[in-house]
């Protein structure tokens, strides 16, 4: 590490960057590959606007980007499938209705206002009932479905950004 702070001081960046355990980008740099930067504005998100405007059913909807991550709204109704995510956490919150994560040693019940973290590796099942509208906070790239595939696997859409 000293070695690559000396190479900072003499303006090698690329040999520190790579010694560092930190990710460091110039501001010239993308942060994800394929994924453009949208400025920036001060106008605020309407989630119940974006809930409105769709309206199937475990098809995730990306609304907004923050460093490698993305928020995304999703509506949920019935049984999904069992599934991981190998690399990632994944967190669900309630906007609104009931929602159920079954989990192979018991289950969790959110309602509007509460939210759950999956951790990575972890075999999970959400369910609803009636309809449950929910934000979804997970890395780039993230399929739905993790490593379960099938006919429930969502195509990425960032149509609502």
């Amino acid at each position: 590490m000293a070695e690559a702070l000396s190479n900072l001081a003499t303006k090698d960046l690329s040999a520190w960057r790579q010694a560092s355990q930190f990710t460091i980008r110039l501001r010239t740099e993308p942060d994800r590959p394929g994924v453009s930067h949208l400025p920036m504005t001060n106008v605020p998100i309407d989630l119940a606007g974006k809930f409105l405007s769709f309206s199937e059913h475990w098809s995730p909807k990306v609304v907004a980007r923050l460093n490698d991550y993305e928020v995304k709204v999703v509506k949920l109704k019935g049984e999904f499938v069992w599934h991981t995510h190998d690399d990632t956490d994944e967190l669900f919150l309630v906007i609104d209705g009931e929602l159920t994560i079954q989990l192979r040693d018991g289950d969790v019940t959110l309602r509007p206002g509460q939210m759950f973290v999956v951790p990575r590796g972890v075999e999970h099942c959400p369910i609803a009932d009636g309809e449950v509208h929910a934000v979804l906070i997970e890395p780039v790239g993230v399929v739905n479905t993790g490593s379960a595939g099938g006919t429930l696997t969502a195509a990425y859409d960032d149509s609502l950004v």
